[in-house]
């Protein structure tokens, strides 16, 4: 009976995040309603507040529900390679629908929601920056990078252009321009001859 129930639970669970994807990418998330996922998804508004006491956070399960496999750091022995591999993959999950303007918009109610902030943080972004800072580790372990780098400060600088594109001026992100920051940014990471 147990089992029978978890997987009724597991499938309303899917039902009502399927359901706010969709009337996200229909209706944009400032016309989400938490009626208007219950409706959709087949159950009662109580069901859903029952597992999200906000929309903000119904929408950052539903958007984090998405596949953005692919995200982890090679190691071929080429740091640049490595991070245009992760970010050109980042830049064309971005770059198209659903996901690029699902995260837009999940980021802007970060910036009115601190529980959407901290969780988006906790589970999206701190993950990223742990993992791309593991791989510029390992590029100055190898001499890749100089040693007395600032790697915290190398992954802020490599990820706001990005960020800067996506939110602010909207131009595409393309693999040119990530060429373009790689180029900027390691020509002030590289060992000293």
């Amino acid at each position: 009976m147990t089992d029978r129930r978890a997987s009724r639970a597991a499938d309303r669970t899917d039902a009502i995040m399927r359901s706010t994807l969709e009337l996200a990418r229909e209706n944009g998330f400032a016309k989400l309603s938490i009626e208007a996922v219950a409706a959709r998804s087949g159950v009662g508004k109580h069901t859903v507040y029952r597992r999200w006491p906000s929309r903000g956070l119904l929408f950052l399960d539903s958007v984090l529900s998405l596949n953005t496999g692919g995200l982890d750091h090679p190691d071929t022995g080429d740091v640049v390679a490595d991070l245009r591999e992760v970010m050109t993959r980042a830049a064309d999950l971005l770059g198209r629908p659903p996901w690029g303007p699902l995260y837009r918009d999940l980021i802007g109610e970060a910036q009115h929601d601190p529980k959407v902030a901290a969780a988006l943080n906790q589970r999206f972004i701190e993950p990223q920056t742990a993992n791309t800072l593991a791989r510029l580790r390992a590029a100055r372990d190898q001499g890749q990078i100089a040693p007395d780098f600032d790697l915290d400060l190398a992954m802020e600088i490599l990820s706001g252009p990005l960020y800067f594109r996506l939110l602010i001026t909207q131009e595409p992100i393309t693999h040119a321009y990530i060429d373009r920051v790689l180029e900027a940014v390691f020509a002030g990471m590289g060992p000293v001859a």
